[in-house]
């Protein structure tokens, strides 16, 4: 059975998250140098990628996206960062993370789901050459 983390560990872990949702790339990016992990995620499933791209940080998700950050990781409401980059309408970031690979129909709302749902027509624009075009809006 693996040891518990200490209050401290806990702490860091959680001061690392709050970079991401920050926009703290420096220290984030010494960081993931020395060790922690790109895909860590908190009680909630929001890995650092779903928070600095719901948070509009469009330099932070690119160094995560460098390191290896996973678009598919899906937090505990079925949420994607593309989806939270869509919902906030980060265009930049929208597209760094098509270009990385992230799946617009991946995750419950998918991002095109988000588009749609909230009438973001420049989102779907963008979603539809990553194969956003999947018929009618709902």
């Amino acid at each position: 059975m693996p040891e518990a983390l200490s209050d401290d560990e806990i702490g860091f872990l959680l001061e690392v998250l709050e970079l991401a949702r920050a926009g703290s790339t420096e220290q984030l990016a010494e960081l993931l140098a020395a060790g922690v992990p790109v895909n860590l995620t908190n009680a909630a499933g929001d890995s650092l990628l779903i928070l600095a791209a719901y948070h509009a940080h469009e330099d932070t998700v690119r160094l995560l996206l460098d390191q290896g950050a996973d678009t598919a990781r899906v937090n505990d409401r079925g949420q994607t960062a593309l989806g939270a980059a869509v919902f906030r309408q980060a265009t930049g970031i929208v597209e760094l993370l098509l270009a990385a690979g992230a799946d617009p129909r991946h995750g419950g709302p998918s991002a095109i789901e988000v588009a749609r749902f909230f009438e973001l027509e420049e989102m779907l624009r963008l979603l539809e050459p990553a194969g956003g075009q999947a018929g009618p809006s709902a």
